[in-house]
This record gives C-alpha cells, sequence and structure tokens, in this order.
C-alpha cells in the first residue's frame, strides 16, 4: 500500500474515532462512558499495525477537546501505551484468543495502570480513588476494543 493511500485510511480511522468517541456517549458511571471509538481502533490497530497508534492517540485528544475542552494527557499516554503494544503484537499473531488477551492487558495498562499513575502524579488524587475510576474505564475500554478486533477478523478489510 502506497504512503498516500495510508495516510488517507489513518485519517479516516481519526475521523471514525473521534465521531464515535464524541458523539456516541453510553454512559457507564459518572463521568465514564463506552467509548465507542476503540472499534476503530482495534480493527485499525490489527490491519495497519504500530501506525495506526495515531488514530487512538489524536482520536482521543481531538474526541475531548470537542466535548469538554481539555486536553487528556494521561489519556493519550496510555493510548498511546496501547497503540505501540498492540500495533506490534496484534498483525503478528494468529489466534484470535491470544489477541484478544493481549487486547485486554494492554487497555488494562495503559488506562488503569498508566493512566492512574500519571493522574496521581499530576493531580494528587488519592491511588485508591483513582484506581477504582480507571478500573471501571479499563472495562468499559476493552469491551468495545475486543469488538474491533473481532469484527477485524470477520470482516477483510484493506490489508498493507
Amino acid at each position: 500500500m502506497n504512503k498516500n493511500r495510508k495516510i488517507a485510511y489513518l485519517s479516516i480511522g481519526i475521523a471514525l474515532y473521534v465521531v464515535l468517541s464524541a458523539f456516541v456517549i453510553i454512559p457507564i458511571i459518572n463521568r465514564i462512558k463506552l467509548d465507542l471509538g476503540y472499534i476503530v481502533f482495534g480493527l485499525y490497530l490489527n490491519t495497519f499495525g504500530i501506525p495506526a497508534t495515531i488514530v487512538g492517540v489524536l482520536g482521543c485528544i481531538i474526541g475531548n477537546l470537542l466535548k469538554g475542552g481539555s486536553f487528556p494527557i494521561a489519556w493519550a499516554i496510555g493510548q498511546a501505551f496501547i497503540g505501540l503494544s498492540l500495533g506490534c503484537l496484534l498483525p503478528k499473531t494468529k489466534q484470535l484468543w491470544l489477541k484478544i488477551l493481549y487486547g485486554i492487558v494492554a487497555v488494562f495498562i495503559g488506562i488503569a495502570l498508566i493512566k492512574t499513575v500519571i493522574e496521581v502524579a499530576m493531580y494528587h488524587f488519592p491511588i485508591v480513588l483513582k484506581f477504582s475510576s480507571n478500573f471501571v474505564a479499563f472495562i468499559a475500554d476493552s469491551i468495545p476494543l475486543i469488538i474491533g478486533i473481532v469484527l477485524n477478523q470477520k470482516i477483510k478489510i484493506i490489508r498493507k
């Protein structure tokens, strides 16, 4: 796939992520919602690998700026971890159950751990409070990511 075509596909992915995460809102608890943008993120990571990290990071940043006006540094760093780790692992892995396991572990580390540590360090929140809310966010983000991974296996979209 040529460079221009890949950039176009990644740009479409960012736009889809933003629309699904900023405008299709399914609240869970407090300010935590089911982030349907992760469906696109999982699908793109499985297809494009590491370059798809930009879909999650920019999608998260743009979506948050559109709906809340804040720059989500902790979310963006967590998304970057998820994107880089799954971007390396998903395209090389053949078994669906292993891809799902990798997805769950990556989201747990990126959201429940990395995001918690950053927010505790930056904003001095109590760690127990932040970890518990980020653990709920991890669950809410894992579900759509897994759906994206499974969808990628079921439908054949553009391959490298």
